[in-house]
């Protein structure tokens, strides 16, 4: 009896050290803890007007509709600015997880616009986290009217513009995030020579989110002054989010009627404080072209 005791806490000795290295094993395979990538900053790839620090996923098609109204203090002769609009449709397409392309055509100046956002760093949270998230925006714009004065002679880089912006953007907590947008916006063509080729602002937004599918946002462009004759304003907006499935529907009340950055960072006319506002709205559609590496064949 004895002996099969001793036999008996031998095989549990024997069976624990191999239980416990066995463990151990696991943990080195295992490896350091990842930092967790913090997701759904914002939720849609714009902020109100401007961009925000979202991407479309990895082969995903994001389709944009962009409408503003006219001024609502025009009265009810012109039904409070809805007798007239501007437009922009726009495509945005995930080619990785990191880099995003864009293209679109807006009926302000008959613009057509194309750009490409590309993520520097990623917020995360854990071992070796990464506090901001960080993106590179980058935009070319092509003004289509026909030439105001075709008996001279015009230069098709007349037409040519580019904006480019550093993202930096970070969510506090399941609710609050924040963004800060410096601006570089370059004009091949400006009015006169007091006005700058190279123009410099900066955007301030954030979002408050109200439940799982809603959330107010706000943004403000403030444009660094002496840079231009133009009597332009500081473009200032307020919107709300709503996410139906495979849609989210953006409003909004801003004092800018274009909808791409060249314009209404450096061209915005209207004073939000003296009822020059216009309604408007975007309308963004999801479409998965590439399957998940998970679910590919």
């Amino acid at each position: 009896m004895k002996k099969a005791m001793c036999l008996i806490a031998g095989m549990l000795s024997i069976l624990t050290l191999h239980t416990g290295a066995q463990d151990l094993l696991d943990l080195l395979d295992e490896g350091p803890a990842k930092p967790e990538v913090v997701t759904a900053t914002f939720k849609t790839t714009r902020l109100v007007n401007g961009q925000s620090i979202e991407n479309p996923a990895n082969g995903v098609l994001v389709f944009i509709i962009s409408h503003r109204f006219g001024r609502l203090n025009q009265g009810a002769y012109e039904l409070f600015g809805l007798d007239q609009s501007t437009i922009r449709f726009g495509l945005e397409y995930g080619v990785n997880d990191r880099l995003a392309l864009g293209l679109g055509r807006s009926s302000y100046q008959k613009t057509f616009d194309g750009f490409l956002k590309y993520r520097i760093l990623r917020q995360s949270s854990g071992k070796g986290s990464m506090p901001v998230s960080l993106s590179l925006f980058s935009s070319m714009a092509i003004n289509s009217l026909k030439w105001q004065v075709p008996e001279r002679k015009n230069f098709q880089t007349s037409r040519y513009s580019y904006v480019h912006q550093l993202l930096l953007a970070r969510k506090f907590s399941n609710r609050l995030s924040l963004q800060l947008t410096p601006s570089l916006i370059h004009k091949n063509l400006v009015p006169t020579e007091d006005d700058k080729n190279n123009l410099f602002a900066a955007g301030l937004g954030g979002r408050f989110k109200l439940t799982n599918r809603t959330t107010f946002n706000a943004e403000y462009w403030y444009l660094l002054p002496d840079q231009t004759t133009l009597d332009v304003k500081n473009c200032l907006a307020l919107g709300l989010d709503v996410e139906t499935g495979g849609h989210v529907f953006q409003l909004m009340v801003t004092n800018a009627q274009p909808q791409f950055e060249r314009a209404f960072i450096t061209e915005t006319q209207g004073n939000f404080f003296k009822g020059d506002l216009y309604f408007g709205f975007n309308i963004t559609r999801v479409f998965t072209l590439k399957k998940p590496k998970e679910f590919s064949e």
